[in-house]
């Protein structure tokens, strides 16, 4: 049965909610009072429809249905989680917590958005809630801090949304990871205010450097590898006494008036003004989606979290030949003419035999028992333009698997049906102990004698054995 996420507030966070649960299957229900919320939260997920499913190698659940209430009962009624993301004021949160708690229903969980509330300040007045504290976009970012009474039920259903639930042991203001951002912010807010740096330098400072160590890595483990072999403790020993230096102002505020807002926000226009913000959006996207694809690749951070989620999806339904390659074309495989390159039809060619080679038990098991499969020849025909954001989907015929040979038929097509691209393969059984070929093992033979069997029927593929340069 499709569950239901009620949304009450849907600005950024509450609108990155709502794309979060609508595209891993959930129906979403929405309710908030500004006359733009529809359209605004639309635009959100219409980003995170072009970024979320971008992550990963395998489909997404099919959407829930989306909609729009103004009514607070209404909207919370039958949900299996209400999300509160209404604007950062205890008394306000009071008031739609409590409205909230009336009307959802007791097996519900109440999750808080806020950034600095603690659980005890929010159900101070006697309504149910813990804080489920996620970062911009919500549909992207995995981690979601939790704290409060329910923690760990909420943390499982987190994940299978694909999110990270990071429980905080002890209730404190702004919790964990917004309490290090306000660290940094202060210190940047010093830097400008004295002259030291623009806002352009700083986030120079932050994405050419250390912050891209942060992201495989956090803070404690980059520090430990500065400690070079030696590791932490030799780090502690050697940088510890700087801290007794005047090195920074963490505790300090500069003094907030409207020349420092007006510093900060004029250095901003020139940096990045020239953009919309929506266009800022897509570009943040893009480039997270690549940050987190490779660290996909290593199972590093919000990767490893984006690995995992992708292992509980279901494999695609075969609807004839066996479907090796069901995923949505990412934006980092479009080239110069606005369409996927041509070295990505072959990536795909590849995920696909990768993915057959599984289908027949020549997984990583096999791998590590020291049999595997090379590739020998591949012969590529492009037939049509496939685009950024297009569902790509491969059949693979098998058409010889008998002795040390494994010759695939991989088509490509889109969701319409429009097959834009074939990847003819031809690929040796070898010993990796030897590098040298030899007959698969029996359990491997036999099932790719059983989908020689299941395809004997079928016509042979149109552009099978075509060479390079033959006139269609």
């Amino acid at each position: 049965m499709t569950k239901k996420a009620a949304i009450i507030g849907g600005g950024v966070i509450g609108g990155g909610w709502a794309a979060r649960f609508l595209l891993n299957g959930w129906n979403v229900a929405i309710f908030d009072p500004d006359p733009e919320a529809e359209r605004k939260i639309n635009e959100v997920i219409s980003n995170a429809r072009r970024s979320l499913p971008s992550l990963y190698d395998r489909p997404l659940p099919a959407e829930g249905t989306l909609s729009f209430h103004r009514d607070l009962a209404e909207t919370v009624a039958d949900a299996d989680w209400v999300q509160e993301s209404v604007p950062e004021r205890l008394d306000l949160k009071h008031r739609v917590l409590a409205a909230i708690d009336a009307a959802a229903p007791a097996h519900a969980v109440i999750g808080s958005s806020t950034s600095g509330f603690k659980p005890s300040e929010l159900t101070a007045e006697g309504s149910r809630a813990l804080v489920a504290h996620p970062f911009n976009p919500v549909y992207l970012l995995p981690l979601v801090e939790l704290v409060g009474e329910g923690a760990d039920a909420a943390a499982e259903t987190l994940r299978g949304i694909g999110m990270y639930p990071l429980i905080v042991r002890k209730e404190i203001d702004a919790h964990i990871a917004d309490r290090l951002l306000e660290a940094v912010w202060r210190e940047s807010l010093w830097l400008v205010s004295d002259g030291i740096a623009t806002t352009e330098e700083i986030d120079q400072a932050i994405r050419m450097g250390f912050g891209l160590r942060w992201a495989q890595m956090g803070l404690f483990e980059t520090y430990r590898i500065a400690g070079g072999e030696a590791g932490m403790r030799h780090f502690m020993q050697q940088f510890g006494p700087a801290l007794a230096w005047p090195w920074t102002k963490l505790m300090d505020v500069p003094e907030f008036n409207e020349a420092l807002v007006d510093q900060i926000a004029g250095q901003s226009d020139a940096q990045s003004g020239h953009r919309t913000i929506r266009e800022l959006e897509r570009l943040r996207d893009d480039n997270l989606v690549g940050i987190i694809r490779a660290l996909k690749h290593s199972g590093s951070g919000a990767g490893g979290v984006v690995q995992a989620h992708e292992t509980a999806l279901p494999l695609p339904e075969t609807d004839g030949l066996p479907i090796t390659l069901d995923r949505q074309v990412p934006q980092g495989w479009a080239d110069y003419n606005g369409h996927m390159n041509e070295a990505r039809y072959l990536e795909a060619g590849a995920e696909a035999t990768d993915q057959f080679m599984r289908m027949i038990g020549a997984d990583a098991d096999y791998i590590a028992s020291g049999k595997s499969y090379f590739t020998a020849e591949s012969h590529v025909r492009y037939l049509a333009e496939a685009h950024a954001g297009d569902r790509l989907i491969c059949r693979t015929r098998l058409l010889d698997g008998a002795g040390k040979r494994m010759h695939l038929f991989h088509s490509l097509t889109t969701g319409d049906g429009t097959e834009v691209a074939t990847v003819e393969t031809i690929l040796l059984h070898v010993d990796l102990g030897t590098r040298k070929t030899c007959l698969a093992e029996p359990a491997v033979a036999e099932a790719l004698a059983r989908h020689a069997t299941a395809q004997a029927g079928l016509p042979q593929p149109e552009g099978v054995g075509r060479f390079v340069g033959q006139v269609r």
